[in-house]
């Protein structure tokens, strides 16, 4: 009689070793030694179907022996579905290839491309497809889910690796000749108040820090317009937080209170200050307020300025933005800014293991936006421009007297 628990119990024991060949192979041998009957004794101990168990019986005496490593014999299972509808790459390649994407014939022009609209858009062409196969098929032809990548700048200058190089011979040569050179932008205006703040930080679980729903500006609290100076032979920043508008004369202000609290005690000896910045925003290439701004506070300070612009596109190569205002910004990551406070004390504590210290004073000043600036104006700064590039590259002087009759 066949003990149908010794062999379930040794199956049992065994079979979550085996992969399938294996286990048919068990069930095989335990029917063979059963003898009469062993077939559905098995399968009834098991689990495993009558027909399984038979071709296991044939692999054991009749068939040759698998290569090495296989479970199968070459050409067992079921054809590919790609492989028995001929069309069927070709149709899905024409739905999602990147090329396919202005073809206004498309039926996926406008609309998302996953896994299921596509098998439906399949389906209506005569295909009978599921997701899981699209899947598998754009895997094979070296699709996968991606994002945009940021990397068109508009255009790059035929002037951009020169640019680079004429700003890199500029910082180094002063820097070596011991005169401040800082990198200068306004980092990204944040909404003041309850809202969400980018990143993850460490709370107790189930506790995340709630926040509004919406991101509208609270007209009593405002915007934070931070606008940074990086001291390259330092590694030092310093941060003004201003309430108003992001303009020319906010940007100088800054240098300008920089200067007078740091740069001057830091760098007693200096005769001239060499500023990188990036072509647009408030310290564009083209903002005449700038410039008018600067030719003040040279004057002021009595030393020469000298401004190298980076080239059209090139923002984040500015030393400011991964030396400085990363930093800020993985510092207050999933902080709500909840006021102007909390905002400076923020930037304040910013450090990193290179030794980055960071300054941060508010500005409460107001800087109107529209401020004109006459050509007459424009035509008696002390102004000289470099060969290459003069319009990037230029240095501002100070001014006779006569000359700071137009320009008080």
């Amino acid at each position: 009689m066949i003990d149908q628990e010794q062999i379930h119990g040794r199956f049992t024991a065994i079979a979550p070793h085996l992969d399938e060949r294996s286990r048919r192979l068990l069930a095989a041998t335990e029917a063979r030694a059963a003898g009469y009957g062993g077939i559905t004794a098995v399968s009834q101990a098991t689990g495993v179907a009558p027909s399984t168990i038979v071709r296991g019986l044939r692999d054991l005496t009749v068939e040759p022996p698998l290569a090495p490593g296989r479970v199968r014999r070459r050409g067992g299972g079921r054809k590919p579905l790609a492989d028995n509808d001929p069309t069927l790459r070709a149709d899905l390649l024409k739905l999602v290839e990147p090329e396919a994407r202005g073809d206004p014939m498309s039926p996926l022009r406008w609309t998302c491309k996953s896994l299921r609209r596509l098998a439906d858009e399949l389906t209506e062409l005569g295909h009978q497809v599921s997701r899981t196969v699209i899947g598998t098929i754009l895997k094979a032809e070296k699709f996968s889910l991606q994002g945009n990548r940021k990397t068109r700048g508009g255009g790059k200058h035929p002037d951009h690796d020169a640019q680079f190089g004429h700003v890199n011979t500029s910082v180094t040569t002063a820097l070596a000749a011991g005169q401040p050179v800082i990198s200068v932008d306004t980092k990204k205006k944040e909404l003041v108040g309850d809202f969400k703040n980018a990143g993850r930080t460490w709370r107790p679980r189930g506790d995340p820090e709630e926040v509004q729903v919406y991101d509208f500006l609270n007209d009593a609290l405002g915007r934070a317009i931070p606008y940074g100076i990086y001291d390259l032979a330092a590694n030092t920043g310093w941060v003004s937080v201003g309430i108003n508008d992001d303009t020319a004369a906010f940007a100088v202000q800054t240098i300008r209170r920089w200067w007078q609290d740091v740069g001057r005690q830091r760098y007693p000896k200096a005769h001239r200050l060499v500023i990188t910045a990036d072509g647009g925003g408030s310290n564009g290439v083209r903002v005449r307020l700038w410039k008018r701004e600067l030719q003040r506070l040279v004057n002021e300070l009595g030393i020469a300025i000298e401004v190298h612009h980076l080239p059209p596109g090139t923002s984040k190569w500015n030393k400011i933005e991964h030396r400085l205002f990363s930093s800020i910004s993985m510092n207050w990551r999933a902080t709500p800014l909840v006021s102007y406070r909390v905002i400076i004390d923020l930037i304040s504590a910013t450090t990193t293991k290179t030794g980055l210290s960071v300054r941060c004073e508010p500005d409460p000043a107001d800087y109107p936006r529209g401020t004109a600036v006459s050509e007459e104006e424009m035509d008696a700064l002390n102004i000289v421009r470099d060969s290459f590039h003069g319009e990037w590259n230029y240095t501002i002087r100070p001014q006779t007297v006569s000359d700071r009759a137009v320009i008080p």
